[in-house]
Parts: structure tokens; C-alpha cells; sequence
């Protein structure tokens, strides 16, 4: 019996509420339920991060393990860490050796027979310029031979004599036109084009989610939502819904994340059930054969003149999204407010109409210097339990140009314009393996097999294409 203050229990007569029959602590099959909320409080908002893809992409059909495009190379061709023959500055005549490292896939060739890789042909004409440190030391020629096997070319100044290069420089080397004497036969040889040629294969994605029949049988509602418009009542569809959210996801971040599976490793050498070859994401793409910008992200003008100075070098494409993490976006803001005169105070940023209800804006959403850059906030990038305050291998944001590029696709044999960032996934006419959902076992309505249990299963098998990856930019610390 328990004692409430200095009394002890006693039994009233009638349904009053007094210190001296109230139990403390009495279970008779629990007759007095707790109240309980039926709606689930969403404690972390949306927590979803797919989003990314839907924005700047799009999803198209393939129906092979292997999907190829070619992407054009330059028009014209430049070569560096070129070396010269003497130093003496006396020279009237040269010989320049171009280093094999300057023959890149993509880079024109010619079809001269005695010309292999140079792409320089007799008769043209090239610009030459020191690539020592604060040198203005260049001259002009004209080509009188080229030695393919030697990687040579021999060339004949305008001027009276050689530059003075320093004996340990290095030079550049471009062409710029030609000069022929009347009445000779044409150029030797021609440009044949270069393409450079990328590949990407796909990855099967998969998940489960499972419920046993029995739990089946015992029916507990509660009132869900859900970041997919799920709304309602539901009993142990519950963890299902969540199941399917959380492939969704993946179907997004695996395409942003993946790395094919290196010679030698041990995804390669991985057996079944698991895969092992691995795909390029976006994020392994741009840093490897895009833009990348390292050591904090660029807070003034000076840092996004250096951004602008290298998309000139590229594809010069006019619109661009920048897909940032929260502090990338802050420093945005306070560099575009520190144009202001009176940003520094914090006191007009963005739009002012003088409303005495106004709300000050201190954001912006985009700018424009020399191209256009608008800023989105990406999610994945602030998910504490994804990439949000990573220390190694963190990444603040993702440049991606806007529109679409034209490409030779292989496959299909022939040029398609193709969004410089998009999703291929394996489909033919009998089979759709872009977003898969099936239900095995015997309960909850199926009737496969003989198991106790109802399994709802999730399949996709896709790559994600990267085309014009030098357009892109990589900002990480």
C-alpha cells in the first residue's frame, strides 16, 4: 500500500478525488492509457536530399552495359615546355623538340606521312614565347621541316636572330597562319579532327524493405507524412514508405558519388552477390578531368575573376549554377554585399523599397560577371548524416553549366544534343529497369513463395553521363 503524504490509502465512497485514495503506481491490464499523439512530429523537417539531379539533369533510356560519346577537341593546337636547340641568341635558324606529353587524345593530327602526331606542317607560320617567369622574350617563324620521329621542327626566324632565351627556359609554340612562294604546290598533309572518347557503365542499385506475416496480422494506425506527398493512416507500411525514400536518395547520391573500381582493388576482385565494377559519379568526373578550386572557397571578386579567367579557357558557357553547401553560400552573400557601399554596415543588401514592413533581404541569388552565375543550396552538402561537416574530402560546392551540349553518340551513330549532365538507364521494350518496385512472399496479397513474410523490392540500373566535364567546377577544401 502506498502512503501519499502522512496519510494512509483509504477507499472513498463516491468518485471524489482526494490525497487519500490516489494509487501512485496500479497496472490491471493498464486501465488507464496514457494519451498518445497519432501524428508523428517531424523533428528533422524534410530529410530527404535527392533534389540535384531533378534540377540540372535528365533521364534518358539505354539498352547496353556500355554507353560511349565522343566530345570535340580544341580547333586549334598549342604546345608547351618546348625546348630549343641552342641558346646563343645568334641564331637565325632553330629546332624546336616538342615533348610527347603534348600529344593528348583529342588534339588534331596530321596526315602528313612523315608528320605522325605534330600537328605543325612546312610553310606554316607559329608565334614562340619564353615561359620563364616574368620573360617578354617571343619570336615569330616560319616551319622549313618537321621530323615526326624526332618530335622536331625546324623553323627560320623573321627576326635578324634568336631571342635571348635563358639556356634552361622552356617555350610555347602556336599557329597562327602561313607563307608559301608563288607557284608551289599546296600545304603537305592535312588536320585530321580528334575526339576525345568517354565511357560509363551503369550500376544496379537495390533495396528491401520486409514485414513477417504475422506482425501483419496485428494492426497499429498511425498518421504519417511523408516527404513523397504520403499522407494518412498507416499500420506497418510505415517503414516501407521510409524504405523507398531512402532508395530514392540513393538514386541520386550514388549517381553523384560513385568511382569506377580501380585495376588491382578490392571492389575488382569482389564476387557476386555485390558488383565490382563501379561507375564515374559526378563528383569523381569534374575532378578528374574538370575544374577544381582548393584551399577554401573564393570570398571576393578576385577569387571568381580566377574561376571566370579559366571558363574562358573552356567552353565559355553563358549560364551557370552553382550548387553550394551553407557556409559557400554565406560568403557569397557577404561578397556580393561588400559591393555595395554600404555593405560593410550589413544595411542594403539585396532589394529596398523602403516598405516599413520589409523584411531585409540578406541573400542574393545570383550575379553576373562576365557570365551568369545563379546559386542554389544543395542539401546533400548540409545533411549531417551525408557529406554535412565532413573534414576529409569535404566539398562546398558544384559549378554546372546550364543547357545542353551536341555530342557524337555511339550507340546511336550519329550527333544528339544531351544536357551536360543526365542520367541514362537500362530499359528496352519488355523490361523499364529505371525505377523497379516489386512484392514477393505470401502475405500482404502476394502468393511467390512459401516464406511467412511480405518483401517489397526496389531495383534501378543507371550512370550518370558527365558531358563537357571542363566546364564544370569542383570547389572543395
Amino acid at each position: 500500500m502506498s502512503v501519499i503524504g502522512t496519510y494512509d490509502l483509504q477507499p472513498s465512497a463516491q468518485q471524489v478525488v482526494l490525497a487519500t485514495n490516489y494509487l501512485t503506481n496500479f497496472d490491471f491490464m493498464n486501465q488507464y492509457l496514457p494519451d498518445t499523439y497519432e501524428k508523428e512530429f517531424e523533428r528533422y523537417g524534410n530529410r530527404t536530399v535527392a533534389s540535384f539531379l531533378r534540377m540540372v539533369g535528365a533521364e534518358m533510356p539505354s539498352n547496353s552495359d556500355l554507353i560511349k560519346w565522343a566530345e570535340q577537341g580544341r580547333l586549334h593546337t598549342k604546345y608547351t615546355l618546348c625546348t630549343l636547340g641552342t641558346y646563343a641568341g645568334t641564331e637565325i635558324t632553330q629546332t624546336i623538340t616538342i615533348p610527347a606529353s603534348n600529344f593528348p587524345t583529342g588534339a588534331p593530327i596530321s596526315s602528313a606521312p612523315a608528320n605522325g602526331f605534330v600537328a605543325i606542317r612546312v610553310g606554316q607560320t607559329i608565334m614562340m614565347s619564353d615561359e620563364t617567369a616574368g620573360s617578354t622574350l617571343s619570336n615569330k617563324a616560319i616551319v622549313t621541316a618537321v621530323d615526326s620521329a624526332a618530335n622536331t621542327v625546324d623553323v627560320a626566324y623573321y627576326e635578324a636572330t634568336q631571342a635571348a632565351y635563358a639556356a634552361a627556359s622552356t617555350i610555347t609554340v602556336f599557329i597562327y597562319g602561313s607563307e608559301f612562294a608563288k607557284g608551289q604546290d599546296g600545304m603537305e598533309g592535312s588536320l585530321e579532327s580528334q575526339d576525345y572518347i568517354f565511357s560509363n557503365n551503369p550500376i544496379i542499385i537495390k533495396d528491401t524493405y520486409e514485414v513477417s506475416g504475422s506482425d501483419m496480422a496485428q494492426i497499429g494506425w498511425v498518421e504519417i507524412s511523408t516527404e513523397n506527398g504520403g499522407t494518412g493512416y498507416l499500420w506497418y507500411l510505415k517503414s516501407e514508405h521510409e524504405t523507398r525514400l531512402r532508395f530514392e536518395d540513393y538514386l541520386e547520391t550514388a549517381m553523384v558519388e560513385a568511382v569506377p573500381a580501380a585495376a588491382g582493388s578490392g571492389a575488382a576482385a569482389a564476387v557476386a552477390p555485390v558488383g565490382n565494377n563501379g561507375s564515374e559519379g559526378v563528383f569523381y568526373v569534374v575532378n578528374d578531368r574538370g575544374n577544381v578550386w582548393s584551399g577554401g572557397n573564393p570570398v571576393a571578386l578576385a577569387g571568381f575573376d580566377a574561376v571566370i579567367q579559366r571558363l574562358d579557357k573552356q567552353g565559355s558557357i553563358e549560364e551557370n549554377v552553382i550548387f553550394v553547401n551553407r557556409d559557400f553560400s554565406f560568403d557569397i552573400d557577404d561578397m556580393l554585399a561588400a559591393q555595395n557601399s554600404y555593405g560593410a554596415g550589413g544595411t542594403s543588401y539585396g532589394l529596398f523599397d523602403n516598405d516599413e514592413e520589409m523584411a531585409l533581404n540578406l541573400g542574393f541569388t545570383g550575379f553576373r560577371r562576365g557570365y551568369d552565375f545563379y546559386k542554389s543550396d544543395w542539401k546533400y552538402l548540409n545533411d549531417p548524416t551525408m557529406r554535412g561537416g565532413l573534414t576529409g574530402g569535404a566539398i562546398n560546392g558544384l559549378m554546372v553549366p546550364a543547357g545542353s551540349t551536341t555530342v557524337y553518340d555511339q550507340i546511336l551513330g550519329k550527333n544528339a544534343k544531351r544536357p551536360f549532365l543526365h542520367v541514362r538507364y537500362r530499359a528496352s521494350e519488355t523490361e523499364d529497369r529505371r525505377y523497379k518496385t516489386w512484392i514477393t512472399g505470401s502475405a500482404g496479397g502476394a502468393r511467390t513463395s512459401a516464406v511467412d513474410k511480405m518483401q517489397v523490392n526496389f531495383l534501378s540500373e543507371r550512370a550518370c553521363c558527365t558531358l563537357g566535364a571542363n566546364n564544370f567546377f569542383l570547389f572543395r577544401d
